[in-house]
Order: C-alpha cells, then sequence, then structure tokens
C-alpha cells in the first residue's frame, strides 16, 4: 500500500501521532494550532520576510538565500516528491494501523495534496535556518516558530512525524544549497565589477 515506508515504520508513525492525539489534545493547543500551522502556508509568512529584506542593503543577500533555500524546496518538495512519493494523509488512512482520525475530524480544511514531505516544514526551516546562518537572534526564534508549525502538522493529523522529520533534513540541505549558491553569484559579481574598475 505504501511502498516507501515499511509496516513497522508505518505503525510507528501512527502511534506517535495517536500518543499526541490521547494525551496533548485541549481546547488551548486546538486554537494554538490551528493558527499558528497558517505561518506556514505556501510560504507566505517567509516569502514576506524575504522580500522585506530585499528592500535593505544590510539583509538584502539574506533575503535572496531565503528566497533560493524556498525556490529548491518548492521544486523538490511540491514538484518532485509529493508526486513520486504519494504518501496518503494520516487521515485518509480509515483506520488502518491505528488510526484515530478521519478527514471529518479535522480542525482544518483538508489538504489536497500529497503527505510527504511537508511542505509547510520546508518553508519554515529553509527560512529558520538561513535566518539562523545571517543572525542567530534572528534564527533563534525563526527557528522556534519554525518548528511550532511543524509540530502543528502532526497535531492537527496532517503530516506523520516521518513526513517532518525528513522535511526538516531537506529543509537544511535546501538551505545550505542556497547560501553556497547566493555567495557565488555575489563573489562572481564582485569579480565581474572588479575587472571592468581595473580596465
Amino acid at each position: 500500500m505504501i511502498p516507501y515506508f515499511p509496516d513497522w515504520l508505518q505503525n510507528w508513525d501512527v502511534s506517535v501521532l495517536n500518543w499526541i492525539q490521547e494525551h496533548m489534545v485541549s481546547p488551548f493547543w486546538d486554537k494554538f494550532f490551528s493558527i499558528i500551522t497558517h505561518l506556514g502556508d505556501a510560504g507566505l509568512f517567509w516569502i514576506l520576510i524575504a522580500v522585506v529584506m530585499l528592500f535593505f542593503k544590510k539583509t538584502r543577500k539574506t533575503g535572496i538565500m531565503m528566497g533560493v533555500a524556498l525556490v529548491l524546496g518548492l521544486i523538490l518538495c511540491n514538484g518532485l516528491l509529493k508526486n513520486i512519493v504519494a504518501r496518503v494523509r494520516p487521515f485518509d488512512l480509515d483506520g488502518a494501523y491505528g488510526s484515530i482520525k478521519t478527514v471529518e475530524d479535522l480542525l482544518v480544511s483538508r489538504p489536497g495534496d500529497k503527505s510527504f514531505p511537508s511542505g509547510h516544514t520546508i518553508a519554515s526551516f529553509e527560512a529558520a535556518f538561513v535566518l539562523f546562518h545571517w543572525d542567530k537572534r534572528f534564527g533563534v526564534p525563526a527557528i522556534i516558530i519554525a518548528a511550532a508549525v511543524s509540530f502543528s502538522r502532526l497535531y492537527l493529523y496532517l503530516h506523520f512525524p516521518t513526513d517532518v522529520i525528513a522535511s526538516v533534513l531537506l529543509a537544511l540541505l535546501n538551505a545550505f544549497l542556497a547560501v553556497i549558491i547566493v555567495n557565488w553569484i555575489y563573489r562572481y559579481i564582485g569579480k565581474k565589477k572588479e575587472l571592468k574598475i581595473n580596465k
């Protein structure tokens, strides 16, 4: 049924989700995670931060890095992996593997795409890792927000734990690549300008 995820891993995933449902659910957390999860919607919150950073010379390079990381995540996550892996969402298991929640129980609107990886997690951590690389004073709060967004996907029964774990690792890779790519472009442009001046 789920070729990329063996039964033992699928069972572990669902057991973690069900533990959260049995031990953590409360009206307060229902409201809190239903709100905070929207910070990862289409990466818009993080895109907005990146765009604002573009207007200031001191933060422009970091804003570009965030933009590149988010584009890499969009291509890798939504463009490739979601379609290749095509993992069903937890609420679509229909009681399989001990699942205790269905689409009728969801606190937010039903996502229309597949479960693996988590786009909310990738976008949030890509931006947070780039911000952490730039300045830890901004990076640490960003990572805390990203972690809250990611956990909300588990609490709301929208993703499996392995979706989120893999997404954090993919986000780290994309942030790393974005930093390398943008630094290389800046060095290349700098050398071009230097050659022009020397001529």
